[in-house]
């Protein structure tokens, strides 16, 4: 089943719906790039247009339609939320990107990484040179593998992630040697976004950071369908993740909620990068944020070695034609996800599928490419 909408304000008007044609043209080779996912959904914007198309059921059996307003996980596009909220609170004063995290965290102070000065910025461009993976993540592996011994290693996982709590990562901060001295090397570091999320939280008074992004992001943009919670709100449906065919539990990632546990819809991603594309077109948004949507897409450093720039958290890739494409990807232990705009051409796609990544999954290769020729 696929299904061809036009979602928000500018479906309120026939003329700033693109064209059906294009919209087939676009998204003939996604809605198949994903095997193994009972639903994929894209979003298009060019030049003040957007569409959605989604295609399938929220699972394999079982489910119901999905539509343009079903949540999915999204994974580490969590943490271009993650960014504006950073920009957001910078823009207010309630911080500063080059403040240090152990001025808002102070268990950083102790240990071996109290010997450099990690600061948010490199948090948001992965140069603090945190591991990857959360210290003691692994150790959580062999005390649930009782009840788990049989579940496949994503279920597994999914449960380590759900017992490692903020102050775990809290702990494990004063026992973390680094691995270079920060802003030397980039290393992408899911640890470091989900410290990032905790030192925005201390920095607004302690604020959790699901109700610090809803109130300073994600209402002010109108996203209705964007949280961190597992449950869909009244009125819309959320997809079954999938690893190879078998359905997965939903993700809990307390110590890392802003590092990758939002879910989201094809609608909200594509309003956020309509925001992007054009700050001025998110009406009714405080000042704070209007700065934060434009901070976020200024080019912070290149990485070494090749011609991908970085801003905060955002991945930069120069055009031939002198634009730049912003993008982002997401997966989980059931979910895929590609978000990207180029504020130049004033285009943007969102592609999201419920099965993780694979061998045959080529959402997100296929999605980058079907941005690159919306312009065209």
């Amino acid at each position: 089943m696929t299904a061809l909408t036009e979602t928000g304000s500018l479906a309120d008007d026939a003329d700033r719906r693109l064209a059906p044609a294009l919209v087939r043209q676009a998204t003939h080779h996604l809605l198949s790039a994903a095997p193994g996912a009972s639903t994929i959904a894209v979003g298009l914007h060019r030049e003040g247009r957007r569409a959605t198309v989604v295609r399938g059921a929220t699972a394999h059996h079982g489910g119901v339609p999905a539509t343009a307003a079903t949540r999915f996980e999204i994974g580490s596009a969590t943490k271009t939320f993650t960014a504006l909220l950073l920009a957001e609170q910078a823009a207010r004063g309630e911080l500063n990107l080059d403040d240090s995290l152990a001025r808002h965290l102070p268990a950083v102070a102790t240990g071996p990484a109290a010997r450099h000065t990690i600061t948010l910025t490199h948090l948001a461009t992965h140069t603090s040179a945190l591991p990857g993976t959360p210290p003691g993540l692994p150790r959580l592996l062999p005390a649930l593998c009782g009840p788990l011994l049989q579940a496949p290693l994503p279920s597994r996982m999914t449960a380590a992630y759900a017992a490692y709590t903020p102050d775990h990562a809290l702990r494990a901060l004063g026992r973390t040697r680094l691995r270079a001295r920060p802003g030397t090397r980039v290393r992408y570091s899911n640890y470091a976004v989900g410290l990032l999320g905790q030192a925005l939280s201390a920095a607004a008074g302690g604020i959790p950071y699901p109700d610090l992004l809803d109130t300073r992001v994600l209402r002010p943009l109108g996203l209705r369908e964007t949280d961190c919670t597992t449950t869909a709100p009244s009125g819309t449906t959320q997809a079954t993740g999938y690893w190879h065919h078998r359905a997965q539990p939903p993700l809990r990632m307390p110590a890392l909620t802003a590092s990758g546990e939002l879910r989201s819809s094809t609608r909200d991603l594509l309003t956020v990068t309509e925001a992007l594309i054009d700050p001025a077109s998110a009406t009714g948004v405080p000042p704070s944020l209007h700065t934060a949507l434009r901070d976020v897409q200024r080019p912070r450093l290149r990485i070494p070695r090749g011609t991908t720039l970085l801003a905060l958290v955002w991945n930069i890739r120069p055009r031939p034609d002198g634009s730049h494409l912003y993008f982002h990807t997401g997966g989980t232990f059931g979910f895929s996800t590609f978000i990207g705009f180029n504020p130049h051409h004033r285009t943007a796609l969102v592609a999201l599928a419920n099965t993780s990544a694979h061998r045959r999954n080529n959402l997100v290769q296929q999605a980058y490419n079907t941005l690159i020729d919306l312009h065209r």
